[in-house]
């Protein structure tokens, strides 16, 4: 524990210790091969210097991001951007 008005450690000890504030967490990002989705992952990033309250912003916006790719998934390919027929492989119904 580190005494506030000398910064000393509770043994008397001054500690070199890093700054308190935003510090990168340091994850790795492997490509996914899906543009959307590399994205996406390579914006949280961005909350790598910002204060913990401003992390709840990037978090809410990637989610969205990655939700619209997992949801194009669904649709099927080609001018009408209609849903697959259910039964066809883009659907990823599974249900019998």
């Amino acid at each position: 524990m580190t005494d506030p008005t000398t910064g000393a450690h509770q043994d008397g000890e001054p500690r070199d210790e890093p700054p308190a504030g935003p510090r990168p967490l340091g994850a790795d990002r492997s490509p996914t091969g899906e543009p959307a989705v590399d994205t996406a992952l390579a914006r949280l990033a961005d909350a790598d210097h910002l204060d913990v309250n401003g992390h709840l912003a990037v978090y809410e916006d990637v989610h969205g991001d990655l939700r619209e790719a997992l949801a194009a998934l669904d649709r099927a390919p080609g001018p009408s951007g209609a849903p697959a027929p259910m039964g066809s492989p883009a659907s990823h119904d599974t249900r019998s």
